[in-house]
């Protein structure tokens, strides 16, 4: 700031005089004369120039304090999305602490009992069990996953639930190929996948079936999962938002999540299915 001042205070009068010589000679008139007349003026006329360039420099000086906190609150804006993150995969650990337990015990228990009686179901079990483990290790350890490896996860879950439930569940999974390499968060299907055996398939005496697709609209992936189980309940609100499901463990996981990461720019819906069962849909932005 300082330089600033001197440069105008040393500029004001070499400018001034310049410029009187200029018009004195475009005029025609004596540059001696004019310059001794205009020497009268060249004391108010470097004071003139010094307050503006104190106002100059304040205005400066202003946009460059305005710039340094707008960059401060960015950087500050940042780190609460990063910690937001955190949190978010933190939640997603505990949601996988919750899920796999339980289903880890009851296919242990389901492979303890066809070891004897089927080992050809047993081997396949295992298998299934063992990609399963395999994908979920690895999601659990990214922030973005491709749908090709969420459709895997998912896959082999399903699988290890046809080996238990028999007949008695079918599934589709419509992945189209272009859409392999897309990136969403991880377990964002297989807590709606597992809530519809568990609430919908499964407490069913004939069993259903259950298809997970993903679609593409613009800039959108439409995730859904649909189901042809007992259904919702009969007071259920088919309009439900995403800030209002708050059913099950999985449900509120997901919504969290979505809240978090993307904000108003994702939804999720929870409906009826005709003729029977659910349709749970996820919206959200593309990240790649």
């Amino acid at each position: 700031m300082f330089a600033f001042y001197l440069l105008c205070v040393l500029l004001a009068p070499v400018g001034f005089t310049v410029g009187s010589v200029i018009g004195a000679l475009i005029f025609s008139y004596p540059v001696g004369l004019v310059l001794h007349f205009q020497s009268n003026y060249i004391s108010a006329f470097i004071a003139l120039s010094c307050l503006i360039s104190v106002i100059a420099a304040w205005s400066f000086w202003n946009k460059i304090k305005i710039a340094e906190l707008i960059a401060n609150a960015e950087k500050e804006k940042a780190r609460t999305a990063s910690i937001e993150r955190q949190a978010m995969q933190a939640q997603l650990q505990l949601l996988q602490a919750q899920i796999e337990p339980h289903m880890l015990f009851n296919t242990l228990a389901n492979l303890q009992g066809l070891i004897a009686i089927d080992t050809d179901r047993a081997q396949h079990m295992l298998a299934q069990l063992i990609v399963y483990l395999r994908a979920t290790l690895s999601s659990s350890r990214a922030e973005n996953i491709s749908l090709k490896q969420e459709f895997i996860l998912i896959q082999a879950y399903l699988d290890l639930l046809v080996i238990r439930m028999g007949k008695r569940l079918r599934y589709t999974l419509d992945l189209p190929s272009g859409l392999e390499e897309e990136k969403i968060p991880p377990m964002l299907l297989q807590p709606l996948v597992e809530n519809a055996i568990k609430h919908g398939l499964e407490p069913k005496v004939e069993g259903g079936e259950i298809t997970v697709s993903v679609r593409k609209n613009n800039n959108q992936i439409l995730l859904k999962v649909s189901d042809t189980g007992l259904g919702l309940a009969f007071n259920f609100d088919k309009n439900i938002s995403i800030d209002r499901d708050r059913a099950h463990v999985g449900n509120a996981n997901i919504r969290e999540r979505l809240l978090a990461l993307f904000g108003e720019q994702a939804t999720f819906s929870l409906k009826s299915n005709a003729p029977e069962g659910a349709i749970a849909t996820i919206t959200l932005p593309a990240l790649a």
